[in-house]
């Protein structure tokens, strides 16, 4: 098998690199896949996909930073939808941070 790459030949280096690059995808956008149902969305006209793709990782970025509830980012969005004041708690996040 050939691989285009810009790398030297080291396979330690390429399988790091292949890593990172998984890493990234598994940690971020798969959350944003499944958690978030990016893929789902039928909006895609004008800006709007891109500004809706900024509140989801706006969002991701303000639940994660949140560390009082021990929970995933679906349960912590759920939870903000039905608890005021967990939600201005993650808001708060936002200012202090």
């Amino acid at each position: 098998m050939r691989i285009i790459s810009s790398l030297s030949n080291n396979s330690e280096l390429l399988a790091q690199s292949i890593r990172n690059h998984w890493t990234i995808e598994n940690g971020l956008h798969w959350v944003l896949d499944v958690q978030f149902n990016e893929d789902d969305s039928r909006v895609r006209n004008g800006n709007a996909p891109q500004n809706l793709a900024t509140v989801r990782h706006i969002a991701f970025t303000v639940l994660n930073q949140e560390k009082t509830v021990k929970a995933g980012v679906k349960r912590k969005r759920n939870k903000a939808g039905w608890d005021n004041e967990y939600l201005e708690k993650v808001l708060a996040g936002i200012f202090i941070s």
